[in-house]
């Protein structure tokens, strides 16, 4: 998916030259929501169920994979249910484009099993349920909360990390501490949609070797020192 951003009328920065404050996280925030007003995950889904499936196949694979995967997949599975009738090498056949295809066939299938005999065939709205079927961690947790339930959760992948820590938003040594002080620092009015504002930022213009600062519009409010600016 190809971001469009438009211009908006800028404030002028707050305290440019200090660390990030909650004024300048504020407008951050305000910055993002004005080109991004609705933003979503780029993983394509029907339903909670999908999307939890969705999420385990992103581990350490392209969302754009994924989707490729998914399309004719989830054309015939919708349920866990369905998916545990379709089976572990049923499930393969699908996915085997995508990396560690055999250990997430694996966890899905077996993640399905306990749906299915635990919670209904549901996916369960409680972290710690969530986190106790195999191949969900913290990260898959947070997304399925914050996308399907509307959680204000915040999933700290590489992208939101790496923005986190270059802009001065909340830095931190580890993605477990990164969304600890987002959750406590990002103003509440932008806490549901931060998560995917701040790993489309990172996935498209605050990228890993030459961010993309000329058309950044928090540019004058980062506190990354290295700016790619001609």
């Amino acid at each position: 998916m190809k971001l469009l951003f438009y211009r908006t009328p800028r404030l002028p920065a707050p305290e440019t030259g200090f660390p990030v404050n909650r004024t300048k996280r504020q407008e951050i925030f305000a910055r993002l929501r004005a080109a991004n007003p609705h933003p979503t995950t780029e993983l394509k889904y029907g339903n909670p169920f999908q999307l939890l499936v969705a999420v385990i196949l992103s581990a350490q694979s392209t969302d754009v994979g994924v989707n490729k995967a998914t399309r004719p997949l989830f054309k015939k599975v919708k349920t866990a249910a369905s998916m545990q009738k379709l089976g572990e090498d049923g499930l393969k056949d699908y996915i085997k484009t995508i990396g560690l295809f055999n250990t997430k066939a694996s966890n899905i299938i077996k993640t399905c099993s306990m749906l299915v005999e635990q919670h209904g065939g549901k996916v369960p709205q409680d972290r710690a349920a969530l986190e106790a079927l195999p191949g969900v961690g913290r990260k898959t947790a947070n997304v399925v909360l914050n996308t399907a339930f509307g959680q204000p959760t915040i999933a700290v992948d590489t992208h939101i990390f790496r923005v986190s820590n270059r802009t001065g938003i909340a830095p931190g040594k580890n993605v477990v501490e990164v969304e600890q002080r987002l959750l406590r620092l990002v103003p509440d009015e932008f806490k549901q949609d931060a998560h995917h504002w701040l790993i489309l930022h990172g996935r498209y213009t605050c990228i890993a070797r030459k961010p993309r600062c000329e058309s950044c519009c928090i540019s004058d409010l980062c506190e990354y020192k290295h700016k790619n600016i001609e």
